[in-house]
């Protein structure tokens, strides 16, 4: 029955809020993928759980603090108390109760999150690399060498426009091969709201499915600490409809950019421990 009275007050105070606050500030958009809203949900439940816990918490330190304090002519130690069954049995159950109810909702969204796709639409190869990417297209034969972001004027402002740009159909529904060339990265997309590491090594292939579902320009970073330059190891998302998807396929097979940039371009590959060879061979 609490469950009533707590989700119209809930209603009532986000009802006053700007669309940021509903998101619990998050930097994206609702729908923007098909994971989006997901990620949103199980944000903004959390913070409202925690926000109730953290007022009931408060009030609870105030009241004592205020019903228990020494009075004027008081003396000596209050009554002491060796313990309170129902109030130890009740810090111990609530916080068990909160943190199996936060992993049961974070690991059902995860899962929902991970599994892949059937018969993806683009299947997009992404390699890290200090301190750019390549994108392998491999879904049409083609490869984006990217280089690291440009420092440009009095205030080291980035060029954007020189940035890697990845190119994805909206509506479609994409796979993410995840490498690194080098070490440790993260793959980023800040709006889509969702990270996965990039292994070096080719053992630790990590896959992001997902389908954009709006057009637009998003900006994504290696989210992993990689070396000096790791704050410019920066890359544009373009979302585009499929006819400007071909294009820019078109373009870059008419610049001969045409199959793949594959591990035996990794510059770990000939580290101690290895045989000196490629995944290929």
């Amino acid at each position: 029955m609490t469950a009533i009275p707590l989700a119209i007050v809930t209603t009532i105070a986000l009802a006053g809020c700007t669309t940021q606050q509903t998101l619990g500030w998050l930097p994206t958009e609702p729908g923007l993928t098909n994971q989006v809203d997901r990620v949103i949900g199980l944000w903004v439940t959390s913070w409202i759980v925690l926000l109730i816990v953290g007022a009931i918490t408060w009030g609870l330190i105030i009241w004592a603090a205020i019903a228990y304090r020494r009075r004027k002519g008081q003396t000596g130690l209050p009554q002491q108390l060796r313990y309170n069954m129902p109030i130890e049995i009740f810090y111990t159950v609530v916080p068990l109760i909160l943190v199996l109810g936060f992993f049961a909702f974070t690991a059902r969204d995860q899962a929902a999150i991970e599994a892949p796709l059937e018969d993806p639409d683009v299947s997009i190869e992404v390699y890290g690399k200090r301190w750019a990417w390549d994108f392998n297209y491999l879904t049409e034969d083609v490869y984006y060498a990217g280089i690291q972001a440009q420092e440009t004027g009095p205030n080291n402002a980035i060029d954007v426009d020189a940035l890697p740009t990845l190119y994805l159909p909206v509506n479609q529904k994409v796979e993410i091969i995840i490498e690194s060339r080098d070490v440790l990265h993260s793959f980023w997309i800040i709006d889509f709201l969702y990270k996965k590491d990039m292994i070096p090594g080719g053992n630790d292939t990590n896959y992001w499915y997902f389908i954009p579902q709006e057009e637009g320009t998003f900006m994504g970073k290696c989210a992993e600490l990689c070396g000096e330059y790791h704050s410019l190891m920066l890359f544009n998302v373009e979302v585009v409809s499929q006819a400007e998807y071909d294009a820019q396929m078109d373009a870059l097979r008419a610049a001969g950019n045409t199959g793949r940039l594959g591990a035996e371009f990794n510059t770990n590959a000939n580290l101690p421990g290895t045989t000196g060879t490629t995944e290929e061979e």
